[in-house]
C-alpha cells in the first residue's frame, strides 16, 4: 500500500539516512573553505584553484546522480544506498592527515559519489512510498531533512573546529555520522523498489511512453521534452545559488574579519529556512502546481544573493541569507516533483538521476564560473552579480517553458 502515513516507520528511516548524508557534507561547508589558506596552503586570491574542490564534487555527484538512478530501477534503490556509504568511509582519513589541497579535493570527490548515490537513492525510495498526490510534500520533507543536516553540521563543525584542532573536528565529527548511517541502513533499511512495481501495474501507460534505453531516457529529459528540459536548465542554474554560499561566502566572510561560530550561523540560517521551508513549499505546490513555486523561488533567490552585499553587518548577512535559503526552499523540492510527474513509476528512478544529472552538474559549472569571474574582476563581489543574474534569466526561461497543471 502506499502513502506517506501507511509506510511512516520506513519513510522515517529514509529521513534519517538523508539527514546523515546532509551531515556528512555539511561538514565541509563552513571550515574547509574559510581554513584553504591557514590549514591546506591555498594562497589568497588563488579563486580558481579555491574552487576545485567544488568542481570536481559536482562533476562527480551530477555523474553518480545518474548513475544512481538506472541502477536502482534495475538493481534496487538499498544497494545503491549502502555503496554510497561505503565511498563516504575514506573522507575523513584524506581530510585530518591532508599535505595539500589535492587531498582535500580526493576528500570532496569521495564525498561527490556519497551524495549522488545516497541522495539519489533515499529521494526515489521517498517516492515509490508516498501517493501520487503526496510527491511535493515527501520530496520537501527530504530536503527538508536532508539540509537540515548540512546546516546543523555546518553550525557544530564551525564551534568545534574554534574548540579544537580543526582537522581533528572534521574527522570525528564525519565518522560519526558515516558509521551511524551504515548501521541505521544495515539494521532497519528495507529496499522500496516492490512499491514502484506495484505502482506501475496499476497504472494505463503505453509501452511507447517509456524510454526503452538509457540513452533515450537522458535525451527525454535533457532536451526532447521541452517541460523537462526547461526543469532540468532551472536545475543546474539554481546550484550556482549553492555553490556562491559554500565556496565565497565563507571566504568573503572571513576576509571581512568575521568568526567561524559567526560564518556558520550565516550559512547555517541560509541553510536551516531552506531546509525547515520546504516541509511547506512542496505541499504547497501538491495544491497550485510547480510551476510558480519555482519560477518564484528563482527570482527571490537572485534578489536574496544581492542584497547581502548592501553591508558588512551580520544582521544583514542574516536576513539575506534567510531570503535567498526560502526561495530555494520554493524551487528545490518542486524541481525535483515536477520530473516526478512527468515520469511513469517505471523510469522514474532514470528520470530522477537525469534531472539530478544536470542539477548537481550546476556545482560544477556554477564553481568553474565564479572561479572564472572573480579571477577576471580580481574580487569576490563579481561572482555574486554572476549569480544573481543567472538565476532571473533561468526563471523567465522556466516560466515560457515550464510544465502547467493542465499538461
Amino acid at each position: 500500500m502506499h502513502g506517506i502515513s501507511r509506510n511512516l516507520a520506513q519513510f522515517g528511516q529514509q529521513l534519517a539516512q538523508v539527514f546523515l548524508v546532509g551531515m556528512t557534507l555539511g561538514m565541509v561547508r563552513t571550515v574547509v573553505p574559510a581554513l584553504a589558506e591557514s590549514e591546506f596552503s591555498v594562497e589568497r586570491g588563488s579563486y580558481l584553484l579555491l574552487t576545485v574542490f567544488v568542481v570536481a564534487f559536482g562533476f562527480v555527484k551530477g555523474t553518480m546522480n545518474f548513475v544512481a538512478g538506472r541502477t536502482a530501477d534495475r538493481f534496487g534503490r538499498k544497494p545503491v544506498l549502502l555503496t554510497g556509504w561505503l565511498f563516504a568511509l575514506p573522507a575523513p582519513w584524506l581530510i585530518l592527515y591532508a599535505t595539500s589541497w589535492n587531498e582535500v579535493v580526493l576528500a570532496t570527490l569521495l564525498l561527490g559519489i556519497n551524495q549522488g548515490l545516497c541522495w539519489s537513492a533515499t529521494q526515489t525510495s521517498k517516492l515509490d512510498l508516498a501517493h501520487s498526490q503526496e510527491r511535493g510534500f515527501a520530496v520537501g520533507l527530504d530536503e527538508f531533512s536532508g539540509y537540515m543536516g548540512v546546516a546543523v553540521a555546518g553550525v557544530m563543525t564551525g564551534y568545534l573546529a574554534s574548540a579544537m584542532d580543526a582537522r581533528e573536528a572534521l574527522w570525528g565529527f564525519g565518522l560519526i555520522c558515516i558509521m551511524l548511517a551504515l548501521g541505521l541502513l544495515l539494521g532497519f533499511v528495507r529496499e522500496t523498489l516492490p512499491w514502484a512495481h506495484r505502482e506501475q501495474q496499476a497504472t494505463e501507460t503505453p509501452t511507447e511512453a517509456i524510454p526503452a534505453t538509457t540513452w533515450e531516457a537522458f535525451a527525454k529529459v535533457s532536451w526532447r521534452d521541452r517541460r523537462m528540459f526547461a526543469v532540468s536548465q532551472a536545475g543546474l542554474v539554481e546550484k550556482f545559488v549553492d555553490t556562491l554560499v559554500w565556496i565565497f561566502y565563507p571566504v568573503y566572510l572571513y576576509t571581512h574579519g568575521f568568526s567561524l561560530p559567526d560564518i556558520g550561523w550565516i550559512v547555517g540560517i541560509y541553510g536551516t529556512v531552506w531546509g525547515a521551508s520546504q516541509f511547506l513549499t512542496g505541499r504547497l505546490s501538491d495544491r497550485i502546481g510547480r510551476l510558480i513555486p519555482c519560477v518564484a523561488g528563482m527570482w527571490l533567490c537572485g534578489i536574496g544573493v544581492l542584497g547581502s552585499l548592501w553591508s558588512l553587518q551580520f544582521e544583514t548577512w542574516a536576513v539575506s541569507a534567510a531570503v535567498t535559503g526560502f526561495g530555494m526552499a520554493l524551487l528545490y523540492p518542486n524541481l525535483s516533483a515536477a520530473i516526478s510527474d512527468l515520469a511513469t513509476p517505471a523510469w522514474r528512478g532514470s528520470a530522477i538521476g537525469t534531472y539530478r544529472f544536470w542539477r548537481d552538474l550546476g556545482y560544477g559549472i556554477g564553481a568553474l564560473g565564479l572561479g572564472i569571474l572573480a579571477s577576471l574582476a580580481g574580487y569576490l563581489e563579481a561572482g555574486f552579480y554572476g549569480v544573481a543574474i543567472s538565476m532571473f534569466a533561468s526563471g523567465a526561461l522556466l516560466a515560457w517553458l515550464g510544465p502547467r497543471r493542465s499538461d
